[in-house]
């Protein structure tokens, strides 16, 4: 994220997204909503990735440097907030009921609202916002050397089944030291980020339209049976509705 664009006002609006493409590195002054209706989209940050279907949005607080990447057809919604209804300051993914959908989607519309209907909707977008529970879906980023080898030899292979002693070896370090950094640096344990990583990947792959099947092997779990009981408990539903409310 060499070049970070300035625009001081969170835009709200619509963009769609071909497969591949993306908004890069950028910074707002308020606070934003991303959404995608439809495809995948994943945020970048200094701080790690945040990676959301139809069924998750994410929050970005002013000052936030990002960018996005669209996976599958893409439609892109924006929404900029001068408030803060959730009270946070770093970035989050957000679990989007079908009010909260429908709410982003009138507010970014062509034909949106205007004048009074348009802040009355805004109104109760905040308090859904307020509402929506936090999902753990974000993908720390490791900054010390030796674990950093580790995560970026397992985003190049999230099916790479090795042990945590056998990755430490490449690393040049112990099981015990890797352990610990996972803990420190990623705030979860080593088996808790490999699964974060491998929902990460298969989210891309199913909007990518790669069979449930193929994802389960692409992405290290032993049978689609397995892949789809970890994804259900991640996200309350099936892979096949990956991409619907």
């Amino acid at each position: 994220m060499s070049d970070i664009r300035h625009t001081p006002q969170a835009p709200t609006g619509r963009r769609p997204l071909a497969p591949g493409a993306g908004i890069d590195a950028h910074r707002h002054d308020t606070h934003q909503i991303v959404y995608a209706c439809r495809g995948v989209l994943s945020v970048t940050t200094g701080s790690g990735i945040w990676v959301a279907p139809a069924s998750r949005a994410i929050w970005i607080p002013a000052g936030t440097v990002h960018e996005h990447r669209a996976r599958g057809d893409t439609d892109l919604r924006l929404v900029g907030l001068s408030d803060n209804p959730l009270g946070l300051d770093r970035p989050a993914v957000l679990a989007v009921g079908p009010l909260l959908r429908e709410l982003i989607i009138a507010c970014t519309g062509d034909d949106g609202p205007a004048g009074g209907e348009r802040e009355r909707l805004r109104a109760v977008l905040l308090d859904q916002l307020r509402r929506a529970p936090e999902q753990p879906m974000h993908l720390p980023a490791a900054r010390d050397p030796r674990l950093a080898t580790v995560c970026a030899a397992l985003h190049r292979d999230p099916a790479d089944g090795r042990p945590l002693a056998r990755l430490a070896v490449q690393a040049g370090t112990s099981e015990r030291t890797l352990a610990r950094l996972c803990r420190r640096e990623l705030g979860m344990s080593f088996p808790q980020w490999r699964t974060q990583l491998r929902l990460h990947h298969a989210l891309l792959l199913l909007a990518d339209g790669v069979s449930v099947t193929a994802v389960a092997h692409r992405c290290g779990w032993a049978s689609a049976s397995a892949f789809i009981d970890v994804f259900r408990r991640a996200f309350g539903h099936t892979p096949g509705r990956a991409f619907t409310l």
